[in-house]
């Protein structure tokens, strides 16, 4: 009996250990293969809206669906879950975009933890929070409000040792960090010529 439950000890530190990762495959799928219920969340937001994409994305603990455009100048990513509820609405954006106060929080973090990084990609990210209807986060997003639940999602890379090490942040309004692990690219299971 001891030896199952030191086996199964064992077993779930390997797994909290490995969603520490992020190993993200994105491939593109048809409008027909997304989620109907998910289209029509979004499909008024996609008027006038420019190189509408739609994705199914795996990654170390989840299947998601996603679809990305542009749309007054902005570039948003709608993520939805497996049975199509949205899980947050995220643009990009700029350094500026941010408030100062957040924004020295989340650098200070990051010269704290690594001594040379370089930030690739921020997004403020709107997810849908308890007691909140999807309609409500969605409208919130596209009316690129900042409020209390809003975060902050960085890509960046760092230098570990000798190489570079790329992660993903995502930090709170004020600049705290909520998860940071790192992301590593697609694995390719066929010569790509």
């Amino acid at each position: 009996m001891k030896y199952n439950q030191t086996l199964l000890l064992v077993f779930a530190i390997v797994q909290l250990g490995a969603a520490q990762d992020k190993y993200e495959q994105e491939s593109r799928i048809d409008k027909e293969e997304f989620p109907s219920r998910s289209f029509s969340l979004i499909e008024d937001y996609l008027k006038n809206a420019r190189r509408v994409r739609f994705y199914k994305e795996t990654d170390s603990t989840k299947l998601s669906y996603e679809a990305k455009f542009k749309k007054d100048r902005l570039r948003y990513s709608v993520e939805f879950d497996k049975n199509g509820a949205l899980e947050d609405v995220e643009f990009i954006i700029k350094e500026r975009d941010i408030p100062n106060d957040t924004w020295n929080a989340i650098v200070s973090h990051l010269k704290k933890n690594h001594a040379k990084y370089r930030i690739k990609k921020i997004q403020q990210q709107h997810p849908v929070k308890n007691g909140q209807s999807e309609e409500k986060t969605l409208h919130n997003a596209f009316q690129n409000l900042i409020l209390p639940e809003v975060n902050y999602e960085l890509v960046f890379s760092a230098k570990e040792k000798r190489d570079y090490q790329e992660y993903e942040a995502l930090f709170d309004s004020e600049g705290q960090p909520i998860r940071v692990r790192k992301s590593f690219p697609p694995s390719y299971d066929h010569v790509l010529y």
